[in-house]
């Protein structure tokens, strides 16, 4: 594949924001952790200052659409992120699809037998790795 880079993906919740980050050869969607902030301004200069930090090329916001394809105000506040975060970062940003991702992180958490405080904790960073990672399969499979 052409243009293979680092790229950090945002599953961005109302009090803890999940991160991954993948390899520079975009195989393997890995945990950098999560950001508990609610003020939006303070999160996104988080988020910018952890891409600088890992010197990633791209980032990847998860996109909470409605079941049905419609888009609610999660979506709306991911897009606006989004935005806002391309004009912070001047780097790409992609809006992906994270319908189930949340389901998918909390049944991986179950196999897992993670409960209580610690998959609270864990919860938004498994759901940043399960967006990234299909996000990179997605590109491999060049759709």
């Amino acid at each position: 594949m052409d243009n293979v880079m680092k790229i950090l993906s945002v599953d961005l919740g109302v009090a803890r924001t999940g991160l991954a980050v993948c390899d520079s050869a975009e195989r393997l969607a890995s945990p950098v952790g999560t950001i508990t902030q609610r003020d939006r301004e303070i999160l996104m200069k988080q988020v910018a200052a952890k891409a600088e930090e890992l010197q990633v090329k791209a980032l990847v916001v998860g996109h909470p659409r409605n079941m049905d394809g419609t888009r609610g105000d999660s979506a709306r506040q991911a897009e606006e992120f989004a935005a806002r975060l391309r004009e912070k970062t001047g780097l790409p940003v992609t809006l992906w699809d994270e319908r189930l991702t949340t389901v998918s992180a909390i049944g991986y958490l179950n196999q897992t037998d993670t409960r209580g405080k610690k998959r609270k904790q864990v919860v938004d960073t498994v759901s940043a790795v399960i967006i990234l990672q299909d996000y990179l399969d997605s590109r491999r499979r060049g759709q």
